[in-house]
C-alpha cells in the first residue's frame, strides 16, 4: 500500500471533544488533515475547531450529535452531504464505560453505553464505509480496548462490547484489503482521559500506570503508516507482551485472573478513597 496523504483527507472523527478522539483530532491536523469534529459538547468542539484552524490551517467542520439516538451514524453522514463535506476518513472514539457488578448496574444505563459503543460505532461504519472504499486513499480506525481480549468481571458489558469492536473491524480489515482503505481497530490500555472520571472509579486500574492519549494516537499512526498495516494493534510494549500469554490460558483462568487483578484494584481503590477522607 502507499503511504497515506494526510493533506488529501477530510477525517470525521467521533468523540472529538476530549480524550483520545481530540488527541487525534489535534494529531491529524498537524498532518494536514481536513476535520468534520463529532461530540454531544458543541462548546468544546468548537473551542478545539478554532484552536487547530489557527495552528494548522486546516479545514474543521464541527457536528454535534448524540451518538446514542438511532441511525447515528446515518444522520451524519445526511448531515456532512448537506453541507458538501467530502468524508474520505472515519476515526471513531466515541464512547464509556461502567463499572460494577453487573446484577446491580443501571439499566438504561448499559443501554446507552451499548448505543454509543457498538450501534452507533457500526452505524457510523455503514453509513460511510462505501465512500471510504470508493476514495481508496484513507482510513477507518474504531477504538477498541484491552479489555476486549479479556472478559471483565465489574466490566462485563464494556469489555464485551469492545471485544465486539475488535473482532467487527479486525473482518472489514479483511474485507477491505483490495480498496486501498486502511482499516485499524486500536487497543489502549488504561489512558489518562476523562473516561475514570464518567467511569466514576479508578478500580479498573487503580489509578496508576496509565497511558497518555499522544501515545495511543501515535500507535494507532504507526500501525496505518506501515508498508503492511495490521487489522488490529494494542498500545503499549506491556500489553502488546500479555497478548500470547493471555491466548495461552484456558477460558476459566483467564476470567479467573481478571476477577483477581479487578477485585483488588476496587479494594485498594476503596482503601485510599478511605484515607483520602
Amino acid at each position: 500500500m502507499s503511504r497515506v496523504d494526510w493533506r488529501r483527507q477530510t477525517t470525521l472523527v467521533t468523540g472529538a471533544s476530549a480524550g483520545i478522539g481530540a488527541e487525534f483530532a489535534r494529531q491529524l491536523a498537524t498532518r494536514g488533515s481536513d476535520l468534520v469534529l463529532v461530540a454531544r459538547r458543541a462548546d468544546r468542539l468548537a473551542a478545539l475547531a478554532v484552536e487547530l484552524t489557527a495552528s494548522s490551517g486546516v479545514r474543521v467542520d464541527v457536528v454535534p450529535a448524540d451518538l446514542s439516538r438511532p441511525a447515528a451514524g446515518r444522520a451524519l453522514a445526511a448531515e456532512v452531504d448537506r453541507r458538501g463535506i467530502a468524508v474520505t476518513s472515519v476515526v471513531n472514539c466515541a464512547g464509556f464505560g461502567t463499572h460494577g457488578p453487573f446484577h446491580s448496574e443501571d439499566a438504561d444505563r448499559l443501554a446507552e453505553m451499548i448505543a454509543v459503543d457498538v450501534t452507533a460505532l457500526v452505524d457510523v461504519s455503514r453509513a460511510f464505509v462505501d465512500r471510504l472504499r470508493a476514495a481508496g486513499t484513507g482510513v477507518l480506525v474504531n477504538v477498541a480496548s484491552m479489555a476486549a481480549y479479556l472478559s471483565t468481571p465489574d466490566m462485563a458489558t464494556y469489555a464485551a462490547a469492545k471485544a465486539f469492536v475488535l473482532s467487527f473491524t479486525e473482518a472489514l480489515w479483511a474485507e477491505s484489503r483490495d480498496s486501498g482503505l486502511r482499516v485499524l481497530a486500536l487497543s489502549p490500555g488504561a489512558t489518562d482521559t476523562e473516561f475514570f472520571d464518567v467511569l466514576g472509579t479508578d478500580a479498573a486500574d487503580g489509578g496508576r500506570g496509565r497511558q497518555s492519549p499522544q501515545e495511543v494516537v501515535l500507535t494507532a499512526f504507526r500501525a496505518l503508516e506501515s508498508r503492511t498495516p495490521p487489522p488490529s494493534v494494542a498500545v503499549g510494549r506491556a500489553n502488546r507482551a500479555t497478548l500470547p500469554v493471555v491466548r495461552l490460558l484456558t477460558r476459566r483462568r483467564a476470567v479467573l485472573l481478571m476477577a483477581a487483578i479487578t477485585g483488588r484494584a476496587a479494594a485498594e481503590d476503596r482503601t485510599g478513597r478511605r484515607a483520602a477522607a
